[in-house]
């Protein structure tokens, strides 16, 4: 290789590594299998959460999931869960605990958190 081409191949490895999402890093792995109820915090005074049935989701075998509006496929990197294909493709789910994923809006999570109620 010369000089130059060394210098090319260098720098597109460099932007190929800055398009790399910094939230997907971390070990691939799988979410716990079973039904996910999705709500919104409620009022004090009045409900503890608000159910939001279109937003609900049931992680099938391996990487696969199922959602009212259709099925996909999902991929787990670190704490982060994300839909790669069917009708939430791109959608993000930070993985807080076990049984508890939170929704995320571009870099923070959002409002809406989901629940694992059965298998």
């Amino acid at each position: 290789m010369t000089g130059s081409n060394i210098y090319r191949t260098l720098g597109l490895l460099g932007t190929v590594a800055m398009l790399a999402p910094a939230s997907a890093e971390g070990p691939i792995g799988t979410v716990t299998r079973g039904t996910y109820v999705c709500e919104l915090p409620g009022d004090a005074s009045k409900q503890a959460g608000i159910l939001q049935p279109k937003a609900g989701f049931t992680i099938q075998s391996s990487s696969r999931y199922a959602a009212p509006q259709g099925k996909g496929t999902y991929l787990r990197r670190g704490n982060m869960l994300i839909m790669s294909t069917g009708p939430r493709r791109g959608e993000r789910y930070q993985v807080a605990s076990k049984g508890l994923v939170r929704r995320t809006e571009p870099g923070a999570p959002s409002r809406l958190r989901c629940i694992h109620t059965a298998k």
